[in-house]
């Protein structure tokens, strides 16, 4: 009595708690008693029209049975102590239940958020619809006894007045909702976040974070497994030399091209390439048809030549598309690609729709060739330079990014399943300065994984540049303070790519299947300003590294042909020089993946300084 008196509180729920426990047993016991009469009253019927038969024929033979004793098999005894073990074994369980019931929780500042988790939020794929899976060790108070669902934009931050709920179930340790996803329709929940809540006061207060759905590919039209390249040979492409035969003569397994979004968009001026229609969620949109045809060509023919393509997606500002910059980037900057609008109902919308609308297009079954990885962005944590917004914190910084690469991704996966999504930083490691204007790549990195994996985890991939420090120097090997083997280490090249494939097989970074994250280098090269001779062997030396290492995919090398840009800057990267002239580059690029490998990087162990490269080179 003392375990209940605690278990129900005050006096007051003490006494409603024993009435209960009495009214239980009580209804118990009376079904008991009636189902007794039933059978007591079938045994005599059926005495009686024995007694019948006999003074009908007195002939009959009947056998003798004996009264039974008290405690013997009578079967009236046996059913009286039958239905009193149910009445103890029914009464028991209903004390067990509610001793093991989850407590009752105030609701406060320091818990209203994660009373309740939200364990996975997944398309089911034999119905379509959604379902939430829901835990809790205590349920909170409330006016009622349900637990709500809400769907929030990606731009919300809290529930409104005007939000209303989709669904409510029963409070309880474990609880499971189903809604409709409503895939490609205008109340789409594709890119929903799901949040639980409890009315309290008549408010809905919500008392669990909030999770995405993670497997969007559930609903995928195109599910070709994604294609493995035969080896980590790419390249950055240049497209006047499409058409040619030089991509077939290096070899190029593995290739990159950028798509400024901004550029695809909008009606064809030109007559000959009509305006390509889109519908999405209910919603047009348009595509210059002229400018898609450009990238069917390019994509197109590296599909054609059996090349694994990756796209790199860039928002280049356009003053017909302002919705697609963020509005902290909207002031202007120096940098040519802006912060994708994650924030803001229009800017989620396109992103969705033109991520959509690329997997089609380039899923591989449209005759347009194949993309088969996506790059949100470039070189992020490099704010100022190469993805503008104003100067926030890393926080709030990494969730604007990871809201939209998470638009993007379901976006492409609920098309193209085995599509993989990249984020994409630069060779800024670890530097902590101080006025930095830009991120360092492992604040952002930390910070994308914890945001993501809290809020619903998917399977994105690392797309990383190792340049050399400073870019001109090309001899990545020599001795820099800036370049260490710990994880501390300012700055990251070829030189140390080890500590950061080690850094990524943490526990927290791998995927929900236990794997590590696909890693992609995909932008990386070598200058020949201070001669051909030792740009080839930097490249050599650099993908004899990755080629050791399993958890790297590929190398995109930069660049198949010079630009002036860069080489203004002393950067000529190219295999070819801007007339189109072969380096020494070239050559060595062409055999690095070739049974002849070594005749054509023998020349670098002397610009290196080793005699064999097991002395340099260490498998992992």
């Amino acid at each position: 009595m003392k375990k209940l008196r605690k278990r129900a509180g005050k006096k007051e729920d003490f006494k409603k708690f024993l009435k209960r426990i009495l009214l239980i047993v009580g209804g118990v016991f009376l079904a008991a008693a009636i189902l007794i009469g039933i059978l007591l009253f079938i045994g005599y019927q059926s005495e009686k029209k024995k007694a019948e038969e006999f003074a009908a024929n007195p002939d009959i033979i009947t056998e003798e049975i004996s009264e039974p004793q008290p405690g013997e098999d009578d079967p009236v005894t046996q059913l009286g102590e039958s239905i009193l073990d149910h009445i103890i074994q029914a009464g028991q369980s209903v004390l067990d239940a509610l001793d093991n019931r989850p407590p009752s929780i105030e609701i406060n500042e320091n818990n209203k958020d994660n009373i309740a988790t939200i364990e996975s939020c997944l398309i089911n794929g034999k119905t379509g619809k959604v379902d939430v899976a829901v835990t809790a060790e205590g349920l909170p108070k409330s006016d009622d006894k349900y637990y709500y669902l809400f769907a929030l934009n990606t731009y919300d931050t809290k529930l409104s007045e005007s939000d209303e709920y989709l669904i409510r179930e029963y409070k309880d340790s474990e609880v499971s909702f189903s809604v409709n996803l409503n895939y490609k329709q205008s109340g789409s929940r594709l890119f929903k976040k799901f949040v639980v809540a409890v009315k309290q006061k008549g408010v809905f207060v919500p008392v669990s974070g909030t999770k995405y759905i993670t497997n969007p590919e559930a609903v995928a039209k195109y599910t070709a497994a994604f294609p493995v390249a035969a080896s980590k040979k790419g390249l950055l492409v240049d497209p006047n030399k499409l058409r040619g035969n030089e991509l077939d003569d290096l070899g190029v397994k593995q290739a990159a091209y950028n798509i400024p979004i901004a550029r695809i968009l909008g009606p064809t001026t030109n007559g000959n390439y009509p305006t390509v229609s889109y519908q999405y969620n209910g919603k047009s949109y348009s595509f210059n048809g002229q400018v898609i045809s450009e990238y069917d060509l390019v994509f197109g023919t590296l599909t054609a030549k059996g090349i694994t393509t990756t796209a790199i997606l860039l928002n280049n500002y356009s003053p017909a598309y302002p919705q697609l910059i963020h509005p902290k980037a909207r002031g202007g900057g120096s940098a040519p690609y802006y912060a994708f609008n994650a924030a803001e109902e229009a800017g989620v919308e396109y992103i969705a729709a033109v991520g959509s609308f690329l997997a089609e297009r380039y899923s591989g079954n449209s005759g347009h060739g194949r993309v088969s990885s996506w790059i949100i962005a470039n070189e992020v944590n490099a704010r100022k330079e190469w993805n503008h917004m104003e100067k926030v914190s890393v926080e709030e910084y990494t969730e604007e990014y990871a809201k939209a690469v998470r638009v993007f991704y379901n976006a492409i996966k609920s098309v193209t399943a085995n599509a993989k999504v990249y984020i994409s930083l630069d060779q800024q490691w670890d530097r902590n300065m101080k006025n930095n204007p830009n991120y360092d790549a492992r604040d952002i990195l930390d910070e994308f994984n914890r945001n993501v994996s809290n809020k619903g985890n998917i399977d994105w991939g690392l797309a990383i540049h190792p340049y050399s420090v400073p870019l001109t120097n090309s001899k990545f090997w020599a001795s820099s303070k800036y370049v260490n083997n710990t994880v501390s280490s300012p700055m990251l090249t070829m030189g140390n790519i080890s500590m950061m494939t080690d850094y990524m097989q943490q526990k927290q970074f791998l995927t929900e299947e236990g794997e590590v994250r696909s890693i992609t280098l995909s932008e990386l090269g070598y200058t020949a300003h201070s001669g051909e001779a030792l740009q080839a062997a930097a490249f050599a030396y650099a993908y004899y590294i990755i080629a050791n290492n399993q958890h790297i995919d590929s190398f995109l090398l930069n660049r198949q042909t010079d630009a002036g840009e860069e080489v203004a800057q002393g950067l000529s990267f190219g295999l070819n020089n801007q007339g189109g002239g072969h380096r020494q580059l070239y050559t060595v690029f062409k055999y690095i993946d070739t049974p002849e490998h070594e005749k054509y990087t023998e020349f670098a162990k002397g610009i290196i300084g080793i005699s064999d490269w097991s002395q340099v080179i260490v498998k992992r």
